[in-house]
């Protein structure tokens, strides 16, 4: 079985110097979005592009796929 994870994000926004909110408001997320990443839940493609628009990154920055169980 295999989970998403948003590390990436997380670091690629402290490479940005932005904060979540910050994030929200660049690239039109709504809280629960924000939320739903926050607990590794699935998010439509529509709102990985925004975020990688907003970015300026690739999915990869955003995104990994990970094997259950499998560290960072």
């Amino acid at each position: 079985m295999r989970t998403v994870s948003y590390d990436p994000l997380w670091k690629t926004l402290i490479d940005h110097h932005m904060n979540k909110m910050e994030l929200k408001e660049a690239a039109g997320l709504s809280k629960g979005t924000i939320t739903k990443m926050g607990k590794n839940e699935s998010v439509t493609v529509d709102v990985l592009t925004r975020i990688c628009n907003a970015l300026d990154c690739d999915v990869y920055d955003v995104l990994e796929i990970k094997k259950h169980g499998e560290e960072a």
